[in-house]
């Protein structure tokens, strides 16, 4: 259920081990990388995280050179950006990692078209799912209609050995399970009220100013105000700015420039008053931070829910597209187990093993930001003897070149979070003070002689 990224690769997986795998869209998929309704984010700034590029090369081997000969900009963290986070900018040092910052629609149709090619795969387009079959102890198949039909008519059955709910935030499988007499997933909620804008515009000779490919400030619970430009595949920028439940970003031109000047970022205001918009505004407020545990002892056999359908993050932080591909690797790992029986509660554990980093970051970050609710606000002790290590970690990452590795391999999922107590980088984190950091937003990266600690 549902053909974005989550479910395109999750039936790239499945199409090795079924004899036919159908993904049903509600959409129907354009022929070229164009934005899609079903997609609400589709117009925002997408990144594909390092931990994400990897884990699409295991699936579909040469995606990022087809990524990358499709234009996708190859951004390097930190050398490439402005970049400021709990109050410091971070000093432009060599890049220990890079990020894909094509737009969304580029990206997946570069996977659609590599995964639909499967003959074993087919598509039912301009379909809703409306419901499941089957009871409380196994699903059997989902009801169907199609959208340019009669909303009356009965709705069409397709059985199934397996069905994957990959039709992101907005599921309404839990209300379907019920229905069937089977087990609701708990849910752990934390919300922000974070809302952004995003706006493409175009600057003087289509680029930033000086050697800067990119403008980003994080939000934290002392500036609770973030946004940046990201630069896209066609030469552009994508700008995005976000505010808190109260204080969401306008989408009306002049004020959409304004609200910039709310950001610790004087560059980003001052390249969009020479810029040049090239579309309108788009706002996005549904932001929670919401995990459904399907992996819990009671559920149905038959039924899996990956990508938002299972986890679902702030957006603000980058994660998801790496999460729905690290998400099927791990599908992929589970099936392809020979020791263990891949039962449905044992895959659904594994879909969510791959998640549990992401959902770490966002949700103990956005623990922190005022005004924040939900049903797992309080995270227990160790999550506040955590919370007290990662802030130090934080003070130290924009300017120490040992601690920042490791927090951005850390981010962009790339390694665990004990990477962040290895010895070299505890030492710097528990006893040494903060180094020194710009202070003012560095316009270049730095020289080669000056990358020593």
């Amino acid at each position: 259920m549902g053909g974005s990224l989550a479910g395109l690769l999750a039936a790239h997986v499945l199409a090795g081990h079924a004899d036919r795998v159908t993904v049903v869209e509600r959409d129907r998929f354009p022929e070229g990388a164009e934005p899609r309704s079903g997609v609400p984010q589709g117009r925002h700034p997408h990144v594909l995280l390092q931990g994400g590029q990897v884990a699409m090369e295991l699936l579909l081997p040469g995606f990022l050179a087809e990524l990358s000969e499709a234009g996708a900009p190859r951004v390097g963290m930190p050398a490439d950006m402005v970049l400021w986070q709990s109050g410091r900018w971070f000093r432009r040092l060599p890049a220990t990692t890079h990020i894909y910052t094509g737009s969304r629609a580029q990206l997946e149709h570069l996977v659609r078209r590599r995964v639909l090619a499967d003959p074993a795969i087919g598509v039912q387009e301009g379909t809703d799912v409306v419901g499941l079959v089957g009871d409380a102890t196994r699903v059997r198949g989902v009801l169907m209609r199609d959208r340019s039909g009669d909303n009356r008519a009965e709705p069409r059955l397709l059985e199934a050995d397996l069905v994957v709910d990959a039709s992101g935030s907005g599921t309404k499988a839990p209300r379907w399970l019920e229905a069937i007499g089977a087990r609701v997933p708990d849910e752990e909620t934390i919300d922000t009220g974070l809302a952004y804008a995003s706006r493409v515009y175009r600057g003087t000779n289509g680029a930033l100013e000086g050697e800067t490919r990119g403008y980003y400030a994080y939000p934290d619970p002392e500036q609770v105000h973030a946004g940046g430009a990201l630069p896209l595949e066609d030469g552009t920028h994508l700008v995005i700015v976000s505010g808190l439940r109260g204080d969401e970003p306008p989408t009306e031109d002049a004020e959409f420039v304004t609200y910039t000047k709310r950001l610790p970022h004087p560059p980003l205001h001052r390249w969009l008053d020479q810029a040049e918009p090239l579309s309108p505004a788009f706002g996005y407020r549904r932001t929670a931070n919401t995990r459904r545990r399907y992996d819990l002892p009671g559920h149905p056999a038959g039924f899996l829910a990956t990508g938002d359908a299972l986890c679902t993050f702030n957006p603000i932080y980058g994660q998801g597209m790496a999460v729905a591909a690290m998400s099927a690797v791990a599908l992929r790992d589970a099936l392809a187990d020979r020791r263990r029986t891949p039962t449905t509660r044992r895959v659904q554990q594994a879909l969510l093993a791959a998640s549990r980093q992401a959902w770490d970051i966002s949700a103990g970050a956005d623990r922190k930001m005022p005004g924040a609710v939900g049903t797992a606000i309080d995270g227990g002790p160790a999550d506040r003897l955590a919370g007290w290590y990662l802030s130090r970690v934080q003070q130290r990452a924009p300017g120490d070149p040992v601690v920042g590795q490791a927090f951005r391999a850390v981010l962009t999922l790339a390694a665990p979070v004990t990477a962040l107590f290895a010895p070299s980088v505890a030492r710097a984190v528990l006893f040494g003070p903060p180094a020194p950091t710009p202070t003012e937003p560095p316009a270049a990266p730095e020289e080669p002689e000056a990358h020593g600690r």
